[in-house]
């Protein structure tokens, strides 16, 4: 390894939470989907004489992401922020009328173990398609966890 090529401690994945409209609402135990990613499109060009043949690809837009955020299991999902939203979805729908009322920006936000903000990931008029809670067995002493995916717009590391 070359002296100096690592100049920077490493960001470590365990430290972070999401926050909804500038606040803080929930503390996860994973977060899957932070893919930023630009469709392809290929167009085939025949060359002289109709032989040769050149292929070239493009970008055409930004893909929408699905995030997938894990967290333990709110004990009173009535009062707990994310289900009232999940709630109010599921409730209305995504009506014309309030679709920017029913979407809202957030981030997922990466600290180190000193509690210093190293990434932020902002996503953009996201809405709770789906909650799903773990399986439930007699057998287990696990945490009972609850898997939520939220459709995006957009989505930016900014950090």
């Amino acid at each position: 390894m070359a002296a100096g090529l690592f100049t920077n401690d490493p960001i470590i994945a365990q430290n972070f939470f999401l926050e909804i409209d500038g606040a803080v609402i929930s503390s996860l135990t994973s977060v899957t989907g932070l893919d930023i990613e630009v469709a392809v499109s290929t167009t085939r060009q025949a060359g002289a004489g109709g032989v040769a043949e050149a292929i070239k690809a493009m970008g055409t837009r930004t893909l929408a992401p699905e995030i997938t955020l894990v967290r333990v299991a709110p004990l009173d999902s009535p009062s707990d922020k994310m289900w009232k939203w999940f709630n109010d979805v599921r409730g209305t729908g995504l009506k014309a009328t309030d679709r920017a009322g029913m979407r809202k920006n957030g981030s997922i936000v990466l600290y180190d173990s000193a509690k210093t903000e190293v990434a932020r990931f902002n996503f953009f008029s996201a809405w709770p398609s789906r909650i799903a809670t773990d399986g439930l067995s007699v057998d287990s002493s696990e945490v009972v966890k609850e898997s939520i995916t939220l459709q995006c717009e957009r989505l930016e590391r900014v950090k």
